[in-house]
């Protein structure tokens, strides 16, 4: 590797292919600035990641603004009532375009007026009749990659990336299977985190269940861990539970619904989970979205049938927020601490023959492809 901060040294145990040999990832991989740097282009720049749902731009001329790292990209609905994903700024001198989210008609910059039609085209430029040769094809939006996929907008800055439904084959028929009714599901709300972590250490965290019996006792209370089991694929991976322990658990009470399962989680590389509560139709996204070395911003979005969270489903988005979230929160930013020690480098996977719930090979799964990605060939 051209940087010292990416070589394994004399110190580093080694990072192997097979989880039950191998050690974690170095600390350093999780504190660098300039791993931090270099994941945006070899990891975020190039992959599918979760904008908004369906629901919030129903409508022609809807727009809901996102950001990839310092990337500020927008979509919208078009008169044609196509979705579509652009770079959030303007071809003239590269102002912002549009914040937040909203309705309109004609794309207009705050800061010269340029006017761009739903579809990206340039409509209106002030006085550019008097530039010569000024061509209003040439200033059209940029776009940015764009597919549908369960309700779920996702978008991708390589415009040659494979389609979303190809990386992830499989992924959709196990949604479907645990909630049959996703396409009836409406965005309901948005629960914000700040983490002093980074957002690796989050992914870590959710990919394994080896602490949910000392730190998550509603959760177990809720779930049948003698069924949990972890299951990965070449992109995602599946966690998945039986049906609940009980209906009135620690974690919330529910009557028998749709879900008639303990839980249902998923990963989706590189940052994207997607959670199943017992109960009533329910589906959530928790992205965990890297906004420095250590720090990242975590924003869960719930689904629900017409958008209204019941008192079921309110009860179930409150133990999330206010129990779950707050458990997990503190444990990783404890371990993110830990990785400045100079007491701690590598630990080892605990990884068992039936991949039980104690099993952390979903974990070296995900460090797997993040090392890959960074341009490390495994033994």
């Amino acid at each position: 590797m051209a940087t010292n901060v990416l070589k394994f040294d004399a110190s580093d145990a080694p990072f192997r292919a097979d989880p039950a040999h191998s050690f974690t990832m170095p600390a350093r991989f999780y504190t660098s600035a300039e791993v931090y740097e270099l994941e945006k282009d070899t990891i975020f720049y190039k992959t599918w990641h979760y904008a908004c749902h369906v629901s919030q731009v129903s409508q022609p001329g809807a727009f809901f603004s996102t950001k990839i790292h310092e990337q500020n990209l927008f979509i919208t609905r078009g008169r044609d009532n196509e979705l579509r994903a652009f770079y959030n700024v303007c071809a003239h001198r590269g102002h912002e375009l549009v914040s937040g989210s909203g309705r309109k008609s004609l794309i207009t910059c705050p800061y010269h007026a340029w006017s761009f039609d739903l579809e990206g085209n340039l409509v209106s430029a002030r006085n550019s009749e008097n530039v010569a040769n000024f061509d209003r094809c040439e200033f059209s939006l940029k776009p940015v990659r764009l597919e549908v996929f369960c309700g779920m907008v996702m978008i991708n800055l390589d415009l040659d990336a494979k389609p979303f439904t190809e990386q992830f084959d499989g992924l959709e028929d196990e949604i479907r299977q645990y909630m049959p009714s996703v396409d009836e599901l409406s965005f309901a709300q948005r629960d914000t985190f700040e983490v002093a972590s980074n957002w690796k250490v989050l992914i870590d965290n959710f990919l394994e269940c080896y602490h949910c019996a000392p730190a998550h006792l509603d959760f177990v209370d809720l779930v049948d861990m003698n069924s949990y089991r972890t299951i990965t694929h070449k992109r995602y991976s599946s966690q998945c539970a039986a049906a609940p322990r009980t209906t009135s658990s620690k974690a919330f009470s529910f009557e028998p619904g749709e879900v008639d399962f303990g839980y249902a989680g998923f990963f989706v590389w590189p940052n994207m989970t997607i959670w199943i509560y017992p109960g009533e139709a329910n589906l959530s996204i928790l992205q965990m979205t890297p906004a420095e070395p250590a720090r990242t911003v975590e924003y869960q979005d719930w689904f629900t049938p017409g958008g209204a969270l019941t008192p079921q489903l309110k009860e179930a988005a409150d133990y999330q927020k206010d129990v779950l979230q707050p458990e997990d929160i503190g444990l990783c930013e404890s371990v993110q601490r830990g990785l400045y020690s100079k007491g701690y480098n590598q630990g080892r996977f605990i990884v068992d023959k039936g991949k039980t719930e104690l099993s952390e090979h979903a974990v070296h799964h995900f460090q797997t492809m993040v090392m890959e990605a960074l341009g490390f060939e495994l033994d």
